[in-house]
């Protein structure tokens, strides 16, 4: 009877192993969302996939084309134009002059010395 219900113990503890975090990772799915996204946002945009890609180094290149393609597929849907956006130019970042002091000339009396 023991080895029945030892059986049915560690058969109850093995089915709820999603308690114990073994499950996926929220964060990738949070990560792929986000590629989604920018990928939606580019063709809103009117960028293309390559220019989309090339700004977003490091992110998801599969995930950014998924969002790519439902917003296109959306727009052309509903008939939407998209909105041609303007990248920002980094502020000018002010050049440092660099200011020498004359280097204070030796008395004539110590370099006689």
């Amino acid at each position: 009877m023991s080895r029945h219900l030892l059986i049915l113990i560690v058969a109850m503890l093995l089915s709820a192993c999603d308690m114990l975090g073994l499950g996926p990772d929220p964060r990738i799915a949070q990560k792929e969302a986000d590629a989604k996204a920018i990928g939606a946002a580019c063709r809103n945009g009117l960028r293309n996939i390559e220019d989309c890609y090339t700004l977003n180094k490091g992110v998801n290149k599969a995930a950014i084309y998924a969002g790519w393609l439902e917003m296109d597929a959306y727009m052309r849907e509903n008939k939407l134009e998209g909105q041609r956006t303007e990248m920002a130019q980094p502020a000018a970042t002010p050049v440092e002059e660099v200011i020498e002091e004359p280097q204070p000339k030796a008395n004539a009396k110590s370099a006689d010395r």
